[in-house]
């Protein structure tokens, strides 16, 4: 699970993931029939054609698949990432060091009791169809959130606190809250245009990946999409903070890590941040290497595991098929402290990651937490032991653990099979739980997202990408985050619902002062970390390479020293700086760069065969 990240799982989303992963479902007929009109063609040229020769063209290879392309529904890092070049939100963080900056709104204020927001909207933002950008969307776009449950899917969280969204005129929106919200500067929203998607009927099923180009007022303007091969941007020129330096920037999808260094070896794509960071094997190879450079920053994300806390739903109903010995805290302890963060650092990361401890990272210090030394679950293998013995849960002449029925315990851990992490840790898992007398079975699927909708798996590797602003990964572990019946797909990672915990979610969503909200915060992780359904095991490193005879230049966030790839904000793809200036291709999928033709209005790039899911957030997570 992991990522939106959001932006988060990130994820990884982290988006959700993010980090979460939601699998839609796919159109209805009637749903398909309204693509034509959800998306306005700039001109009558051919849906899908090659680059102009002339044209430069920044290419990213990604081995994250697209879980949508409409903003209501994606959670993925990667269609998050890909959502913030397209939209506009209220306000943005700044690159250098994540303060609140201007985006769509120019400026903001509220009432003496904080429950009226008023924002002015830009007057210098267009659709990319050429209709002026008002506070007319902004409003459209928050009610369908407030009153339509399949555009609450991904960020419906930030509308639940909403009382009456308004827009008395064209630059004017107000936010009217059932009590105090701040997150009000931190609406991570993609804005929409209401003109296109007010045609829609069900927000649920519809994908956005049909018709192109896709109205948007982003810094890009998407005008191809083909599943598990690629996504292609061009350069919006009349973007309000100025055009983007590259002419189109290119998402191209590989299932295979190792295929997508050796295409920026070969200078077929630009970028390569793996899945979502490269191994340090990988990084390793690159370093030295002529045209190519490696950074290697603090990430945004978190890597953990996750324990099934009995899948249930808002109705009160349980499903899935967790081992009921999860349910037991002790025994949740026990598997935890049997795990060597250290040695996964050294052994797995190889010092490109730092030990997990809180939920929210480092690089986030205003929110980082980390046990106290009575608190901490430090890697103690006997008093593990100990912990499953006091638990009822003892070894038979075999040297197994068994449960309440009898029967050896033997947990089935869900890993991504595209993600060489998962099945390090599982292996070194395998062998440090054995020694308790537990099983361990990898299920690593190239799909994890159905097994975990339906509850079905003990444990599995998740990670969020998380904001400046922590909420949204605070919100998916809310009861209010769970499906309103098992049949549904609610906006939780893992199933958590713990009354104490959203006392403090409540409580820190109402705290205006940084200080009181941080530590309000702080005490949310100090639950889920009791808790024990979810053990942050490491914070990996930002690593991965690009050309530099392809970039010049790029903006990292933080600037100082910060990730390239899936950042809060479209900052490092808009600020790109082509090395050629003299006209050449840049790379990728420009005209000539590779040999291309279009065949049905689709490209056909080289001798490349392109395949294709999201890791549940992480990387998967959600931005």
């Amino acid at each position: 699970m992991s990522t939106q990240d959001r932006n988060g799982t990130e994820h990884s989303r982290p988006r959700r993931p993010r980090p979460r992963i939601h699998r839609l479902v796919a159109a209805a007929a009637g749903a398909l029939a309204l693509t034509a009109a959800l998306a306005t063609p700039l001109n009558p040229a051919p849906q899908q054609a090659e680059a102009k020769a002339a044209d430069k063209v920044l290419t990213v290879a990604v081995a994250q698949s697209v879980d949508s392309l409409s903003p209501f529904l994606a959670v993925r890092l990667v269609s998050t990432s890909i959502g913030r070049l397209m939209y506009d939100y209220l306000t943005n963080y700044d690159p250098k060091d994540n303060h609140i900056v201007p985006g769509l709104a120019t400026k903001w204020s509220s009432s003496a009791d904080k429950l009226t927001w008023t924002y002015t909207i830009r007057s210098n933002s267009k659709w990319s169809d050429g209709q002026q950008a008002t506070a007319d969307d902004a409003a459209w776009t928050f009610n369908k959130m407030m009153t339509d449950p399949g555009a609450a899917t991904a960020n419906g969280s930030f509308v639940t606190n909403f009382a009456k969204v308004t827009a008395p005129s064209p630059t004017q929106l107000v936010i009217k809250l059932k009590k105090p919200q701040a997150t009000m500067t931190a609406l991570d929203v993609p804005i929409v245009p209401e003109h296109i998607w007010a045609k829609a009927d069900d927000l649920s099923k519809f994908n956005n990946d049909k018709s192109f180009p896709i109205v948007g007022n982003g810094p890009f303007v998407l005008t191809g999409y083909k599943p598990d091969s690629y996504v292609r941007l061009k350069a919006n020129k009349t973007f309000w903070r100025g055009a983007p330096k590259f002419d189109e920037v290119v998402f191209r999808y590989y299932k295979d890590q190792d295929a997508a260094v050796a295409a920026l070896r070969k200078g077929e794509v630009s970028f390569v941040a793996g899945s979502p960071s490269l191994t340090p094997a990988q990084a390793a190879s690159l370093k030295g290497e002529q045209n190519i450079k490696v950074n290697d920053a603090p990430g945004r994300r978190f890597y953990a595991l996750a324990t099934n806390p009995g899948a249930q739903a808002k109705d009160g109903k349980h499903f899935g098929d967790g081992d009921p010995s999860l349910l037991d805290e002790n025994v949740r302890h026990a598997l935890f402290m049997a795990v060597d963060r250290t040695t996964l650092i050294d052994k797995v990361f190889q010092g490109h990651a730092v030990e997990g401890q809180g939920y929210i990272p480092p690089r986030f210090s205003t929110y980082f937490w980390k046990p106290s030394a009575s608190q901490e679950l430090s890697y103690d293998p006997t008093k593990a032991a100990q912990l499953l013995d006091q638990a009822g849960y003892k070894k038979n002449g075999d040297g197994k653990r068994v449960g309440k029925d009898g029967k050896p315990i033997t947990y089935r851990l869900l890993c991504h099979a595209t993600d060489p992490n998962d099945k390090a840790v599982g292996q070194y898992l395998q062998e440090w739980w054995g020694k308790l007398g537990i099983g361990v079975t990898l299920d690593c699927l190239d799909n994890v997202t159905d097994p975990w909708l339906a509850g079905k798996y003990d444990l599995a590797f998740d990670g969020w990408s998380v904001n400046p602003d922590p909420d949204f990964v605070l919100s998916i572990h809310t009861c209010g985050a769970l499906p309103a019946t098992p049949k549904d797909i609610g906006a939780t990672d893992n199933f958590i619902c713990d009354k104490t915990y959203d006392k403090l979610y409540a409580q820190q969503l109402a705290e205006y002062d940084p200080a009181k909200r941080a530590d309000i915060v702080k005490q949310m992780e100090s639950r889920l970390y009791d808790l024990g359904y979810m053990n942050v095991m490491a914070y990996p490193n930002a690593v991965e390479a690009y050309r530099t005879d392809q970039i010049k230049s790029i903006e990292t966030m933080p600037s100082a020293a910060g990730n390239i790839y899936g950042q809060d904000g479209y900052w490092s793809w808009w600020s790109a700086v082509p090395a050629a200036s003299d006209g050449s291709s840049s790379g990728g999928l420009s005209g000539g760069a590779i040999a291309g033709i279009v065949v049905g209005g689709v490209v056909v790039v080289g001798a490349l065969v392109l395949f294709g899911l999201r890791r549940r957030a992480t990387a998967e997570d959600r931005e």
